[in-house]
């Protein structure tokens, strides 16, 4: 494995991890601060709701978390430039046990034995799958034929998906919806890795292919349905699909676009012990009060803003 790509890609799910808990906290803070009225909250008029999103991206919490998250996406980028998607995409499953410590940190809490069990066996399962799999790099572009080829697939399954989520409810409605959101979060990845291959071809080439084009909109419908996934149920089923689905698609891609081979041989076995490990730890992990949103409502009330002052 690429150490390079190795770093870059723990630094964006660090990145990523950050990005999420100084936003929550920046959310937890403004809670804080608002009336607890619920006759007031539920005749709140637009003109409300803008006035509070403002004030809640002035709070210097929010900026840092939306700085972290530009951050995280360039490194990224950056590691898909220069190492293939299969061991890139797995690891920044990483950013559920960077979360849990930055939030340790943030809201004072302290997680149970079973959170820290699940965190083990997360950085465990990852590294004897990376470990067992050793991914070549590939090619650094792909071929338009298949990506004519795999986008086809990508947009049946999605659609499908999709279909599958209207039919049903509960459990398995989130699941699929996070299983569609999982599949266009690894073909964005693959989108950026193709647009970072043409950069040393200049401005120019990159901007002539679709690339760069088809690379936002998948993005932005990647983010759609992860709004949606997280409104329609817990982490506990969300959170395994998005993130095992993201890995175990982004394998595939890297395979079928850029060439990258994983080479199991003797291996095999490893892989799927560090593949359960994952999964279980993932699980444990999306299941713990740290990832339910509880840990964070005995946090030490917040001094009140400037912003909130004369209201």
């Amino acid at each position: 494995m690429d150490v390079l790509a190795v770093t870059l890609a723990l630094l964006a799910a660090l990145a990523n991890g950050a990005a999420s808990v100084l936003q929550r906290r920046a959310a937890v803070d403004q809670a804080a601060c608002e009336p607890a009225d619920d006759a007031r909250q539920a005749h709140r008029t637009m003109r409300d709701a803008v006035r509070r999103a403002v004030r809640l991206v002035r709070r210097p919490f929010w900026l840092a978390g939306a700085s972290a998250l530009g951050l995280s996406a360039l490194l990224q980028a950056a590691a898909l430039a220069v190492g293939s998607m299969a061991v890139v995409q797995p690891l920044m499953a990483s950013e559920l046990l960077f979360t849990l410590l930055l939030g340790t940190v943030v809201f004072r809490q302290r997680p149970g034995g079973r959170t820290w069990l699940s965190f083990l066996m997360l950085g465990a399962g990852l590294t004897l799958f990376l470990t067992a799999a050793g991914p070549s790099p590939g090619e650094a572009t792909g071929e338009a034929g298949p990506w004519l080829f795999a986008g086809a697939c990508a947009a049946t399954a999605v659609a499908a998906l999709l279909l599958v989520a209207r039919g049903v409810r509960g459990a398995a409605r989130v699941a699929a919806l996070g299983c569609a959101t999982a599949v266009c979060f690894a073909c964005t990845a693959g989108l950026v890795k193709e647009v970072a291959g043409r950069v040393p071809d200049g401005a120019a080439a990159v901007l002539t292919s679709g690339y760069p084009y088809a690379m936002c909109g998948v993005g932005l419908l990647s983010v759609a349905l992860l709004q949606s996934t997280l409104r329609a149920g817990t982490l506990a089923v969300s959170q395994p699909a998005l993130t095992l689905g993201d890995a175990l698609v982004s394998v595939v891609l890297g395979a079928v676009l850029f060439g990258e081979r994983i080479a199991l041989g003797s291996h095999a076995q490893t892989a799927v012990v560090g593949a359960c490990l994952m999964a279980g730890g993932t699980v444990g992990l999306s299941r713990s009060p740290a990832f339910a949103g509880h840990w964070d409502t005995t946090a030490t009330p917040p001094r009140e803003h400037p912003a909130d002052r004369g209201r």
